[in-house]
């Protein structure tokens, strides 16, 4: 996942901002970073959404 991705990225339950805990990145050729593995955390509504090979699961998780 791209910095400039996250820069835009909401909860998408409560539309709360989300804080990144990143695991691994890496620096792409143009010289931003890309998030490889990590944890998008609502600051709102405390859920987790996990960083996988670079792609955010935003799907809202059944309770």
């Amino acid at each position: 996942m791209k910095m400039s991705t996250y820069e835009i990225l909401c909860c998408p339950v409560c539309k709360g901002d989300l804080e990144l805990k990143v695991v691994e990145k890496t620096v792409l050729e143009s010289g931003e970073e890309d998030v490889i593995e990590g944890t998008l955390r609502c600051q709102k509504c405390g859920v987790d959404y996990p960083i996988s090979g670079g792609i955010p699961n935003l799907l809202p998780q059944n309770k």
